[in-house]
């Protein structure tokens, strides 16, 4: 296939027909990947290592009402479980085909302007993959309401959203996260949140917010920022669609009302890599006449824990059931 494909709004014809190109190459932007810087890279695991790696998952022990022994009694025992987490590392990657009528004929550098783009084109394709695995969690919150809530606890919305992100919604999930299901802090401090700009757009004109930022940091509104509230960092992407299950986070719920979101803690997503992802350049055929560029890696992401349990499950996904 050719590689290259020249839009209709170059002229080709007539007599001011187009002789003279810029020489600055203009490329479409891509959207904010955020979710690789908050995964968890595995250091052990490399090359020759195998397909996949376990991980050594201890679950927490009940607690005890009352620990105190009466002078003849035994000291209780009970038994530790340990449990394995597999991670399988696979393929991915996509090429561009070169060839060589293209680059005599281009004005500019085809090889490297392809270069930038398949750069891109890996990046988000990473930032899908790692968001794909918060998404996997068993713990589904739902907005119902302006002040109303569902929480599943089986990995699926099991309806629709009602309404969008705010500040309520945000306390509720920060005290699900810290109080019933016991998550550590991502940093020590607080939890982190990841949102589509429309959930972020909901706290950010809710009435609570606007009043508590006015005295704390008046800036916020004008920079279109929101930081930390309730404990949750709060980071934004614009990565995603408008389609349920799509890549990214999605604008979902009745009427689009809902932007996804995710709000996790420590320990959340690993990720491994047995060959790191990188441009390479494929072998030239029909005589040089055709070469391509592509990336590939070999990795995987996945959840640490696939569990709704408490002390065990770590992230909880905002979203929807249409």
């Amino acid at each position: 296939m050719p590689m290259t494909t020249w839009g209709s709004t170059i002229p080709n014809t007539g007599a001011l027909r187009t002789h003279h190109l810029s020489k600055k190459l203009f490329t479409a932007a891509i959207a904010e990947c955020v979710f690789m810087a908050h995964v968890d890279v595995d250091p052990d695991y490399g090359p020759h290592m195998g397909q996949s790696t376990t991980l050594t998952r201890i679950s927490r022990q009940a607690e005890l009402s009352d620990y105190s022994l009466a002078e003849t009694d035994r000291i209780p025992e009970s038994q530790i479980t340990v449990t394995g987490k597999v991670i399988t590392a696979g393929e991915f990657g996509a090429s561009v085909p070169c060839t060589n009528l293209a680059k005599v004929f281009a004005h500019f550098d085809l090889e490297n302007a392809t270069q930038g783009e398949l750069k891109d084109q890996m990046k988000l394709a990473m930032d899908s993959r790692a968001c794909r695995a918060f998404k996997l969690t068993q713990l589904v919150y739902v907005p119902t309401g302006a002040a109303a809530y569902t929480l599943y606890t089986n990995g699926t919305a099991g309806t629709a959203a009602l309404s969008n992100m705010n500040v309520f919604h945000l306390a509720t999930i920060r005290d699900l996260l810290y109080d019933d299901y016991k998550v550590p802090f991502a940093d020590g401090e607080c939890y982190m949140g990841i949102f589509r700009s429309h959930g972020l757009r909901g706290i950010k004109e809710d009435p609570t917010f606007e009043e508590w930022r006015k005295y704390k940091n008046p800036e916020a509104r004008n920079n279109s920022e929101i930081g930390k509230i309730e404990q949750i960092m709060i980071h934004e992407t614009n990565h995603g669609g408008s389609t349920l299950g799509g890549f990214g986070l999605n604008k979902v719920g009745t009427n689009d009302v809902l932007g996804e979101g995710i709000v996790f803690g420590k320990d959340a997503v690993r990720y491994i890599e047995a060959q790191a992802p990188e441009i390479r350049p494929g072998k030239p055929d029909d005589f040089n006449r055709i070469t391509s560029l592509c990336w590939y890696g070999i990795y995987e992401h996945s959840l640490v824990w696939d569990t709704a349990n408490s002390g065990e499950a770590k992230v909880i996904f905002v979203s929807s059931s249409t």
